[in-house]
């Protein structure tokens, strides 16, 4: 049975108020983004609200990559091929996999070359989508809501990292703050406390300033550098490398909510019901994998940075374009155009073991502003 929206955040408010009162009146920002977005069965991710759609009319709030076209899952399946052959495995994994459309797609696009499919997701209501959607590969697929000790295989998250919790630091006065939530005549307010916590760099000027950083992004980064033995991580999301993501001019942050394909910037009203995103430090990313002390020969390797655009033409997007009807090539300009996705989305491949050319890098490659 569907929950009312407003007794679904009502619910969700009295539990994070809760939380905020158990604490002593407040909490990081991270630890509201938790549950506001993961509380089971009132959390954004963990209710039975549509998320994923191509229009506000089907009562969705944003649309991803493999929604807009079958192309973008096939152009992603060339990058994935070649890492399972370069890494001797044949199972892939999938971290947050929204409707299973580019399960979907990989699945169907790769064939025999997969053996076994793994989606980690901690969302009941969306795993359900995923079995009925995923139905016709049954019997390659598993869901998990906890890593194993020990995996194998190429691991792909599209649009992951920026969902997950991160902390808010503001500069005000020359001083830096945590930004976080307390509670005010019943409702959420921002509330900043003393802080020796910094960005990772130096943010010139002194002009007041407010960012993010990433430990759980780059803690989720160092789990799968010590549980996968052998294999590849291929992230794409919207981001930025290091000097760009703390640029003096960026001084309103990145963070944004989603609902029904209209962006705001106000997480603490309507919670439960939109989505909470941030930007991907991508520099953070790759400093997390490669400075992780690990067994000689289970080191991350960075094989290739570079924007969303570069990635998929590399794949082969553009020759699999000309064969489209029109209305397919119109989503496709949406995923390389300069203006829509192709530029502000970045694609990172790590992997395990010796370093190869990757094919989705071969032109346009930008590991050097990382």
């Amino acid at each position: 049975m569907t929950t009312e929206p407003a007794s679904l955040t009502s619910a969700l408010q009295a539990h994070i108020a809760q939380a905020i009162a158990s604490a002593g009146g407040w909490i990081g920002f991270d630890r509201f983004m938790a549950l506001a977005l993961y509380t089971p069965g009132l959390g954004y991710y963990a209710n039975d609200s549509t998320k994923f759609g191509a229009l506000p009319e089907s009562g969705s709030d944003f649309v991803t990559a493999p929604e807009m076209t079958p192309l973008f899952g096939q152009a992603v399946a060339v990058q994935v091929a070649e890492a399972l052959a370069r890494t001797g495995t044949e199972e892939l994994w999938e971290f947050g996999a929204g409707s299973g459309a580019l399960a979907l797609q990989l699945l169907n696009a790769l064939g025999e070359r997969v053996a076994r499919y793994t989606i980690v997701d901690l969302s009941g209501s969306l795993r359900a989508r995923q079995q009925e959607r995923l139905a016709a590969h049954a019997h390659k697929l598993r869901w998990l809501d906890a890593l194993p000790e020990a995996m194998e295989g190429v691991v792909v998250g599209n649009e992951l990292l920026d969902a997950m919790p991160v902390q808010l630091l503001r500069r005000q006065g020359g001083a830096w703050h945590e930004r976080g939530v307390a509670l005010a005549h019943g409702a959420f307010v921002w509330q900043d406390r003393p802080t020796a916590l910094r960005p990772p760099v130096a943010i010139e000027g002194t002009h007041d300033y407010l960012t993010e950083i990433h430990p759980q992004a780059e803690a989720f980064v160092r789990t799968l550098g010590e549980k996968l033995r052998r294999g590849a991580l291929l992230l794409i999301d919207y981001g930025f490398g290091e000097s760009a993501y703390y640029h003096p001019q960026r001084h309103m942050g990145t963070l944004m909510c989603h609902r029904a394909h209209r962006a705001d910037d106000d997480p603490l009203v309507e919670v439960g019901l939109k989505d909470i995103t941030a930007h991907v430090n991508f520099t953070g990313i790759a400093l997390a994998a490669q400075e992780q002390p690990l067994p000689a020969g289970q080191e991350w390797q960075v094989l290739g940075y570079t924007t969303q655009a570069h990635f998929l033409i590399n794949c082969g997007i553009a020759q699999a374009m000309e064969r489209a009807p029109v209305p397919e090539r119109a989503m496709v300009g949406k995923l390389l155009m300069e203006h829509e996705m192709g530029e502000l989305f970045q694609v990172l491949l790590l992997a395990k073991g010796a370093p190869w050319d990757a094919v989705g890098f071969a032109h346009g490659d930008r590991t050097h502003r990382l």
